[in-house]
């Protein structure tokens, strides 16, 4: 069987900083150049070119190897040369000069399956692996295909030729069981056939590790989100140009099996029915970093990032070109977690600044804040006592329990778990967004049941009322919505033993372009006052109280809370 290599592009990645765009030769010289013979015998130096051979027949063995080791030409040795070429159904090695273009071959040799699988293991163990294994298919005791699958245990990256004269087993199921990279070829065999096979299975073979080595070394850059996008575009066109493809399509399968595209090229949307085809998705289960063909589409899975290729009219893709994608894919997969980590490292730098940041002001600040309330005390001891104390006492106890929830967090210091009646936290809740921000116009109305406990702090949970009422009155404000309405609704889910806190407005809703990335520290609609680090805390305290906050728009923006009930 013929085995064609594909040539895979490495990622560009389209930034003035690459440091893979231009690779070149440095030396000390004035002219800058290698001499033709030194870059020749580098290479030589370089590739792995280490063969073996597994027969029983120890005259093929040595006739392989007399073809890829050419000794000097000797008279006598001519009728032992006829008498093998008769025997064995070969034509004798011819004894030209060398090509200097054919590697200088090392040969090792092997009478049988086991003892092969023995040479193959010890020369990993040195770290000197055998890039080519000529293998004879009909052997006493393991024959080749099962030798091969033995050595495929310890050894998947060699490339196997198998060389015979008669075969029980069908290429097709030679490939299936011994890996892509395999080939076939049938006695009577010429010496120059040998050689090139030789030589073509060590070109493929030393290509393929180049190419492993270099995605891998691209794949170790550190992205920021910029820059991730870029690499998103870029995966995306060299997996349609690999395949040869105008359309195909990038994006995100959520858990809930909903898509968002991210990046497209030509018209797949138009063209495949996309709800069809993510059903595939769902009943073949494809695992994580893979790549697989479903009728006339492609499709390929990098941890969250779904990507989508259509292929030619009945094209079916050949296995070694599936393991080249998987390759490029995995790999792939690789640069685009180091991105995101990369981006969450430097979230956390952020927020770590930010922290020490607060700190110093929390210092500075401590001594007033506490101040304040002795102020007021003094105030009702001179008999002025009304509401406008009460209310400076009040922001003052706000001011102190703002800087407390952001210390904490940035800590992530755990929650204080009491008894509380929802309806009275919920209550309070609102009135803290009422008195941050002046509701107008907007209607706020409000049903929970009086009768709820649930297990928390009573701080934090009232702020994160107040931070989702308070986001939603000012979305109706910017927006100018006419009739704004803000609701805050509860129900009790007895089966699964917690509460459901709904709070809805009738605004235009979350941005799409933010809607995954909401509940992340520095995440802002552009608000001119946002910090945004308001929704991370809140998604922080839903989640140390054991529950869960989604978001989602249908007629505005609504934000659902699950909570535990305290019994």
């Amino acid at each position: 069987m013929a085995r064609a290599m594909v040539q895979l592009p490495l990622l560009n990645l389209k930034n003035k900083t690459n440091p893979f765009r231009k690779l070149s030769f440095n030396t000390p010289c004035k002219k800058q150049t290698l001499k033709k013979e030194k870059i020749i015998s580098y290479m030589k130096e370089t590739i792995n070119t280490a063969i073996l051979v597994i027969d029983d027949e120890e005259m093929v063995r040595d006739n392989i190897e007399d073809i890829l080791l050419p000794k000097k030409y000797h008279v006598d040795n001519d009728s032992m040369d006829e008498a093998s070429s008769l025997l064995f159904e070969t034509i004798k090695p011819l004894l030209a000069p060398r090509s200097s273009n054919i590697p200088d071959f090392t040969v090792a040799k092997a009478a049988n399956g086991p003892e092969g699988l023995s040479l193959v293991r010890k020369a990993i163990d040195a770290g000197r692996p055998y890039a080519v294994i000529f293998l004879d298919m009909r052997m006493p005791g393991w024959d080749g295909l099962e030798t091969a699958l033995r050595i495929r245990e310890y050894e998947s990256k060699a490339e196997i030729i198998f060389v015979t004269a008669f075969s029980d087993r069908s290429i097709e199921e030679i490939v299936e069981k011994a890996g892509q990279n395999v080939s076939y070829h049938c006695k009577p065999y010429a010496s120059e056939e040998i050689v090139q096979m030789a030589s073509k299975a060590v070109s493929d073979y030393n290509k393929l590790r180049n190419l492993e080595k270099l995605i891998e070394a691209i794949s170790s850059i550190s992205l920021n989100e910029h820059q991730l996008l870029t690499l998103l575009h870029n995966i995306l066109d060299q997996l349609a140009g690999n395949l040869q493809s105008d359309m195909a399509l990038l994006g995100k399968l959520n858990e809930d099996f909903t898509y968002e595209k991210i990046f497209s090229i030509g018209t797949l949307e138009e063209s495949i029915n996309l709800g069809a085809l993510i059903e595939k998705v769902k009943a073949t289960n494809l695992a994580n970093e893979q790549v697989v063909q479903i009728d006339e589409v492609v499709m390929v899975k990098m941890d969250h990032y779904t990507i989508f290729v259509a292929l030619k009219k009945h094209e079916s893709l050949k296995t070694e070109k599936m393991y080249l994608l998987k390759l490029f894919v995995q790999n792939a997969a690789k640069a685009i977690r180091n991105a995101e980590l990369s981006e969450k490292l430097i979230q956390k730098e952020k927020l770590s600044a930010v922290g020490n940041a607060v700190g110093m002001v929390m210092h500075d600040l401590r001594s007033p804040i506490k101040s304040i309330s002795m102020l007021t005390d003094i105030l009702r001891e001179d008999g002025i006592n009304n509401q406008w104390v009460d209310s400076i006492d009040e922001c003052a106890r706000q001011a102190s329990e703002v800087f407390d929830d952001f210390l904490d967090f940035i800590k992530e210091t755990p929650v204080k778990k009491l008894p509380l009646n929802l309806d009275k936290v919920v209550t309070e809740g609102i009135k803290m967004a009422e008195t941050k921000n002046s509701l107008g116009n907007v209607n706020l109305s409000k049903t929970v049941p009086a009768d709820i406990v649930v297990q928390g702090d009573e701080s934090k949970l009232k702020r994160t009322i107040m931070n989702i009422v308070n986001n939603a009155v000012e979305a109706l404000k910017d927006n100018k919505v006419p009739k704004p309405v803000v609701t805050v609704e509860a129900h009790l889910n007895e089966a699964a033993n917690r509460v459901i806190l709904c709070i809805s407005d009738n605004g235009p809703g979350i941005p799409p372009v933010i809607m995954k990335t909401l509940f992340e520290p520095f995440v802002t609609n552009k608000k001119a006052n946002g910090t945004g680090l308001g929704l991370a805390i809140v998604k922080q305290y839903i989640v140390a109280h054991g529950g869960t906050i989604n978001v989602e728009n249908r007629d505005g923006a609504v934000f659902t809370i699950s909570l535990p009930v305290f019994k």
